[in-house]
C-alpha cells in the first residue's frame, strides 16, 4: 500500500510502498483512510524529540484520522498503525462521522476539540451565561473554542491574539470582546481589569502561558476587585508565549482562582470515552449543519514530502487525502 513513511527520525516522512497492517485483536479494525491532519503531535514524534516517537522504522506516520471500515461505515479514529496511508489499524473505540461532513474537515477537527471542548467542558465545567475569555484564541483550536462556547451558551466571549483581522473574525463565530495582545504587559493587565470590573470573568482558557497568562493572572490581584467572590476557573492548554510564569501566594489569597490544566494527562479514561461517544458526535453534526467552522488546507497523500514542513497560518489545519 502507499503511505507517508519515515525511515529516519528528524527526517520528512516520504511518499512511498509498504506493507498493508493486519488486525491482530478481536477489539481491531482495518481502516481504508481517506484524510489526515498534520499537528503538532504529528511532527514532534516525527522529530524524535518527543517520548512517544516512532522506535521502529520504516514506519508510517499520523496519529488520528478518518475513513470506512470493512462494512462501509465512515468513522474517525485514533490509529494503532500510522494513519497517513491507504490503510490503518484503529481500536474499537471509534467514533461514526455523519455522511454528509466532508472528510477533511472531519480529520481536522477532532485535534481542535480535544484542545478547546475539553478545557471549557470537562475541566472548566462551562455553565450556561457564564463569561469566557479565551487567551491566544486566533489559532485552530482558539476558533474552535470560541465556537462551542457560544454553543453551549457563554454570555460574554472575550478573545486575545496578535493577529487583529482574525480576532474581528471571531466576533463571526460569537466573540462579544477582542483584545490585541501587545509586549506591554501593565495595559492588557488593566484592560481585563477593566472588563472583569464590568462582567466577572467566570472562565479563562490559556494557550500561550508566558507573559501574556502572566498579565491575565495580576488582573485578578487586588482589593478593588475582592468583593468580586465569583470563582475564576482557569484552564492552560498550551505554552505558545512561554514555559513559566510567576505565580505569587499574593494572586491565590486575593480572589478565589482554580489554576488547572487539560491534556491527555489530565483526563480520565471515562473523560476520553465521553469525548468519543458524546462530544465528538455532537461536534460533528454541528459541523455537517454549517454550525461550526474550521480552516484546511488540503493536499493528497503523494505530496507529503513537499508540504510536511510547509509553512501554514496558525488558523487553519493541514490535511492530507488519501
Amino acid at each position: 500500500m502507499k503511505g507517508a513513511i519515515l525511515y529516519e527520525l528528524g527526517q520528512v516522512p516520504k511518499f512511498g510502498e509498504i506493507e498493508e497492517p493486519t488486525v491482530q485483536q478481536e477489539d481491531q479494525h482495518l481502516l481504508s483512510v481517506t484524510a489526515a491532519a498534520v499537528k503538532n503531535l504529528d511532527k514532534a514524534r516525527v522529530s524524535g524529540k518527543h517520548y512517544a516517537s516512532y522506535v521502529n522504522l520504516p514506519a508510517v506516520v499520523g496519529n488520528d484520522g478518518v475513513g470506512y471500515l470493512e462494512d462501509g461505515t465512515k468513522v474517525y479514529g485514533q490509529g494503532i498503525t500510522g494513519m497517513l496511508a491507504e490503510k490503518a489499524i484503529i481500536s474499537g473505540n471509534y467514533t461514526p462521522v455523519p455522511k454528509d461532513l466532508d472528510d477533511a474537515m472531519a480529520a481536522a477537527l477532532p485535534n481542535a476539540i480535544l484542545g478547546s471542548a475539553m478545557p471549557l467542558i470537562i475541566r472548566a465545567r462551562l455553565q450556561e451565561g457564564q463569561n469566557v475569555l479565551f487567551n491566544g484564541a486566533t489559532g485552530v483550536t482558539g476558533q474552535v473554542g470560541v465556537q462551542i462556547a457560544k454553543h453551549y451558551g457563554a454570555k460574554e466571549i472575550i478573545v486575545t491574539g496578535r493577529n487583529q483581522a482574525v480576532l474581528e473574525h471571531l466576533k463571526d463565530y460569537g466573540a462579544t470582546q477582542t483584545l490585541v495582545l501587545s509586549e506591554d504587559e501593565e495595559e492588557l493587565t488593566a484592560q481585563i481589569k477593566a472588563i472583569h470590573l464590568q462582567t466577572p470573568i467566570d472562565v479563562v482558557i490559556d494557550y500561550l502561558w508566558g507573559k501574556p497568562f502572566q498579565a491575565i493572572l495580576n488582573a485578578f490581584k487586588g482589593n478593588d476587585i475582592a468583593h468580586l467572590a465569583s470563582t475564576v476557573k482557569i484552564v492552560t492548554a498550551g505554552d505558545m508565549a512561554g514555559k513559566e510564569i510567576l505565580l505569587t501566594s499574593a494572586i491565590l489569597r486575593s480572589t478565589d482562582i482554580q489554576l488547572m490544566g487539560s491534556g491527555f494527562g489530565s483526563l480520565t479514561k471515562e473523560e476520553l470515552i465521553v469525548f468519543n461517544k458524546v462530544i465528538l458526535p455532537e461536534m460533528f453534526l454541528l459541523a455537517a449543519q454549517g454550525k461550526l467552522h474550521i480552516q484546511t488546507e488540503v493536499h493528497p497523500l503523494e505530496t507529503i514530502e513537499k508540504v510536511w514542513n510547509k509553512t501554514i497560518d496558525r488558523g487553519t489545519r493541514l490535511v492530507i487525502t488519501i
